[in-house]
């Protein structure tokens, strides 16, 4: 079969709804490429690659069955031919086919959109939008043109205005009030019970031992190489109609709560299946603004609205910021933080509970949510003083659905306060009193949560203090952390002396934790 036109699809532009597949062209193949440089430009989970190659292979099926022409190369195969990254592969098969066009989408990944923009000037290529995100590229960059901080809840409300989405007639919100994170925060009561979530079993050991042939270096486990993921759009949106039927109903009261007893709680997990645009964040929103709207007796407005926010706020908002402060966000450290993260991060051996919890369920099932994320590892990683680099890495491939452009605005920004306070209005940094208010990790941990000094302390109070003193003149003055330095007054010196020391000896030996 000869070929006039190439068009490549990365392993996260699995979107069978854009313009591209519309029609049906035979001088038109697609292209799929598993290659080395994407399973090795960080260490990622076992499970990420699998899925991921999953889903590639799936949607390959699915442009087939839909009557589209399809190269797809395995691992095995673009190895054998020496064919390392994308665009190796690219330029291999279009001289093999005399292709006489190359189209492609553009990434969302910062160094892939260079390898492939740097590709184009050489040969000549199209590129097209992903047709995915509600807001453009540089949306942050013109609303915040000239600003020192990039407030979320400003572009949050610019996207509920401008797709219309839980507005009034008059282009007001559509209750008169724009956040409901207040009401975001609740307690588990000790009487409640989690819905069980739908899961896709399928084994993955052609994968795993795909993985293994090459040698490549992974994080994480998949048990007996049972991977349960969503990895086609009938089974991710079968996980959106799973969630807005079962979880919805609780998902913003509890959305920052935490427990030793469900890894899922009533969160949706479909961040997996929007990063590989197998769902699209519109039909995600509608859905659920659709749910609470056929059943307002049980769905109140807030469980919709965090809902929304996490979507049309956070993630657009975090792409935005991605390509607003790219390159250079991947070697920001305004704190000046250069302690090593803990081996136990990728053993999840510690006798700290809330951190042995959320480390294993992430190393379990590449998984936990984001109040895990940024207020578990996060926190302790920014209390404690660790290397952003470091802490990249490991968010970068523990988690499935870590793709750079969420993922680095989020750790770097927001978790680890690398940016200088771009991002967040205060350090998102706490001590075990948090924790043991939102979970129940603190109950049966080695460590006693209200003491400060002494063997048994739990070493978040110590470091929590400590970070607070160590940049006091950077964050004295913010009007949002005067209370705690007010607090850190009243100690008095001996106190603060031993509570330092204390954080000394943590920092010193924080493998042994």
């Amino acid at each position: 079969m000869a070929y006039r036109r190439l068009r490549l699809v990365l392993g996260d532009q699995l979107n069978e709804q854009h313009s591209w597949f519309a029609t049906t062209n035979d001088e038109t193949v697609y292209c799929l490429f598993e290659t080395h440089s994407e399973t090795s430009y960080c260490e990622h989970h076992i499970q990420k690659i699998t899925g991921f190659f999953l889903a590639m292979r799936a949607f390959a099926d699915r442009l087939r069955e839909l009557g589209h022409r399809v190269l797809y190369r395995n691992l095995d195969e673009t190895r054998s031919l020496g064919l390392e990254g994308i665009t190796d592969c690219v330029d291999h098969f279009a001289r093999e086919h005399d292709i006489q066009t190359f189209e492609y989408q553009l990434p969302d990944e910062y160094r892939l959109d260079q390898e492939l923009s740097v590709y184009v000037e050489k040969v000549g290529g199209v590129a097209y939008d992903s047709e995915h995100f509600m807001s453009t590229r540089d949306d942050v960059t013109k609303l915040f043109h000239g600003k020192r901080s990039y407030l979320m809840e400003t572009f949050y409300r610019e996207m509920r205005r401008r797709h219309n989405v839980l507005m009034d007639a008059n282009g007001e919100p559509a209750t008169g009030q724009w956040n409901y994170d207040q009401e975001n925060r609740g307690t588990l009561p000790n009487d409640i019970s989690f819905p069980t979530a739908s899961v896709f079993p399928r084994d993955a050991t052609n994968i795993a031992e795909l993985i293994e042939r090459h040698d490549i270096k992974t994080m994480g486990r998949m048990k007996d190489n049972h991977f349960t993921y969503p990895v086609t759009r009938t089974e991710c949106l079968e996980a959106l109609e799973d969630f807005c039927t079962k979880r919805l109903q609780f998902f913003g009261t509890y959305q920052d709560a935490m427990t030793v007893h469900d890894p899922l709680l009533y969160h949706a997990n479909l961040s997996f299946a929007m990063n590989t645009k197998l769902l699209s964040p519109r039909e995600v929103i509608d859905r659920a603004i659709r749910a609470y709207q056929d059943d307002p007796e049980h769905i109140s407005f807030n469980q919709v609205e965090g809902f929304v926010r996490q979507i049309i706020g956070w993630r657009e908002y975090m792409r935005g910021v991605y390509w607003d402060q790219m390159p250079g966000f991947e070697s920001v450290n305004a704190l000046e933080h250069d302690l090593s993260l803990p081996k136990w991060y990728w053993t999840g051996k510690t006798k700290m509970n809330c951190l042995a919890h959320a480390v294993n369920q992430s190393l379990d099932l590449a998984y936990a949510h984001h109040i895990q994320r940024l207020m578990i590892t996060g926190n302790f990683a920014l209390i404690l003083g660790a290397h952003p680099d470091d802490v990249d890495a490991w968010y970068l491939g523990v988690y499935i659905d870590a793709v750079q452009w969420v993922e680095i605005t989020n750790t770097r920004g927001m978790s680890q306060r690398a940016d200088g306070g771009l991002v967040a209005t205060k350090p998102y940094c706490s001590s075990a009193n948090y924790i043991n208010k939102m979970s129940d990790y603190c109950k049966s941990c080695h460590y006693n949560y209200k003491k400060r000094v002494g063997e048994d302390a739990c070493p978040f109070n110590s470091l929590y203090w400590d970070f607070l003193d160590r940049h006091r003149e950077r964050f004295e003055s913010n009007f949002r952390m005067k209370m705690m330095y007010k607090a850190w007054e009243r100690k008095g010196s001996e106190e603060q002396t031993a509570i330092l020391e204390r954080a000394a000896w943590v920092k010193a030996n924080r493998e042994e934790l």
